[in-house]
């Protein structure tokens, strides 16, 4: 499943999310749940292979108001890509099935 979170507190290290060579729709799905779960103002390392996650990270975190913070220092022992993000404190909502897609607002 998921790799190792270590530190969920701002200023502590960061929360390190292992997402491996997974693609960047079901990626965004599971970041998506990983990221309610942490508080605001968490900075998470996330480890992604897929050539996508450079321009699919940023694009999200822009629709959804977490910060991205850019390419960090690999976290993978493998020397994978990662980047940098803070869980924003009101993000903003998805479909459920389409994390591309803001929520319709009802």
């Amino acid at each position: 499943m998921w790799g190792e979170d270590r530190g969920t507190r701002m200023g502590s290290e960061p929360v390190v999310i292992d997402g491996g060579d997974r693609s960047c729709v079901r990626l965004l799905l599971e970041l998506r749940g990983r990221l309610a779960d942490l508080e605001p103002g968490t900075v998470v390392h996330l480890i992604a292979s897929d050539p996508a996650a450079p321009i699919d990270l940023p694009a999200w975190c822009h629709l959804t108001g977490h910060a991205y913070l850019g390419p960090v220092p690999s976290a993978s022992p493998a020397g994978a890509p990662t980047y940098g993000l803070r869980v924003a404190e009101r993000p903003r909502a998805t479909e459920p099935g389409s994390p591309w897609r803001p929520a319709a607002r009802g």
